[in-house]
């Protein structure tokens, strides 16, 4: 048996997925947090929220890396841990440092927070030739204006360190980028209390579809599981709609997305103990890098490789965080694809109607999530605004996404917000 420190979590399904991970390997945890209440509060009534299910929980302020190494290191002389992780993109480089620090297994730290800084990330693909958009990253609004001209309109902006979509946004004027630019500097401080970087990066924007590959990293070799596709929606927004696995692709824009991603990762340094999630636009001129996340693929994508590969990520992360070899052998499920989708709200209000407590009956559905009824409800302008999913699976071929969009349908039609 392991003992992991667990340093912060999502408190989406990772914050499940990993606790179970690790107690079906036989191991346990010790759950580090600044905030336990922040996960409490996502529990349904009722029930315990999994984290709770650690050896130990330990209040610490996880934003202050000078005082908490020396506190983990002396929790370490009395506890000691095997390895350190978390699902949290906030605290992959506090995990990164805590890793070197304690000669535990885990990427370079530098690597990983290479990968964390958008911004970063763009400098380290482009000096290594791995293909991306034009991109500039400035603070001051002459300086970001006379870049966005010479990059060209339509454009993205992006912080450079805030992830699930948020401030992301399609620009297509100066008075648009104008907009963007003081939205993203009103908000200074993330959902952890961490004070954000005033850095603004602007990119081209991309045609083509977008992918995602899934990988894990061990001992300086990456292995691919698979390619997952998605949809986007919410203009001018970038809101992920939903996913499929694996993707929909002609065998050459899967081998081309690939080998991109596995490029990009090889440039940064993530060839050790990382379970990543490498975003791939296929444009017309070829595979370009969105963005390079260095924990398990989010929105459930994990659950859908497990269903159609029997390969549990989640576990893979466990494994590799301990410097073992994961297994990725998988077998055989009985499915050929599995897709997930979810409903994005495109008004404000308090939610009166949400049909679909039968949804879980129909044929092929795998999960089905639904917010309750008198709910307050934000138009959504990143990918923390869901009002549930649906999640199911095909067991000849790649219709599976179809199969979830006519149960959406189902759902939408009877939604009703006020």
């Amino acid at each position: 048996m392991a003992h992991l420190l667990m340093v912060e979590s999502w408190v989406g399904s990772m914050s499940r997925l990993l606790p179970r991970s690790i107690r079906e390997g036989g191991h346990e945890f010790t759950f580090l947090t600044r905030d336990l209440h922040h996960y409490l509060r996502s529990a349904p009534e009722g029930t315990a929220h999994p984290l709770l299910g650690a050896r130990n929980v330990i209040t610490a302020d996880t934003n202050d890396l000078d005082t908490l190494v020396p506190r983990i290191e002396r929790l370490h002389e009395v506890l000691r841990f095997d390895g350190v992780l978390t699902s949290c993109d906030y605290y992959l480089p506090t995990v990164a440092r805590i890793a070197g620090h304690l000669g535990l297994p885990g990427s370079a730290p530098e690597a990983v927070e290479n990968a964390c800084r958008k911004d970063a990330t763009r400098r380290v693909l482009a000096d290594a030739g791995v293909p991306g958009p034009r991109f500039a990253v400035h603070e001051e609004w002459a300086d970001l204006a006379r870049a966005a001209a010479e990059i060209g309109y339509p454009l993205v902006i992006k912080p450079v360190d805030l992830c699930a979509g948020m401030f992301v946004r399609r620009v297509d004027d100066e008075e648009q980028l104008a907009a963007a630019v003081r939205a993203l500097g009103d908000f200074p401080v993330n959902a952890r209390g961490q004070r954000r970087q005033p850095a603004v990066l602007l990119e081209e924007l991309l045609d083509g579809p977008e992918v995602s590959v899934e990988t894990v990293s061990h001992a300086g070799a990456v292995h691919v599981v698979g390619v997952t596709d998605k949809s986007i929606g919410g203009a001018p927004a970038f809101i992920e709609t939903g996913h499929m696995f694996p993707a929909d692709l002609a065998t050459a824009d899967s081998e081309a997305a690939e080998q991109t991603a596995l490029a990009a990762l090889k440039a940064l340094g993530l060839t050790e103990g990382v379970v990543a999630h490498t975003e791939i636009k296929l444009t017309s001129a070829g595979p370009r890098v969105v963005e390079v996340n260095p924990r398990p693929a989010g929105n459930r994508i994990t659950e859908l490789v497990r269903h159609v590969t029997g390969i549990d990520l989640a576990a893979a992360f466990v494994e590799v965080s301990l410097g073992r070899e994961p297994d990725l052998r998988g077998g055989e499920t009985g499915l050929r694809s599995a897709a997930i989708g979810f409903l994005v709200p495109e008004t404000s209000g308090t939610l009166e109607a949400l049909p679909g407590a039968e949804l879980h009956l129909s044929e092929g559905v795998l999960e089905v999530q639904l917010a309750s009824q008198g709910r307050q409800v934000k138009a959504a302008g990143s990918n923390n605004e869901y009002l549930g999913h649906v999640m199911a699976g095909d067991s000849e071929g790649l219709r599976a996404r179809g199969r979830v969009e006519e149960l959406l349908d189902q759902v939408r039609s009877g939604l009703v917000i006020r």
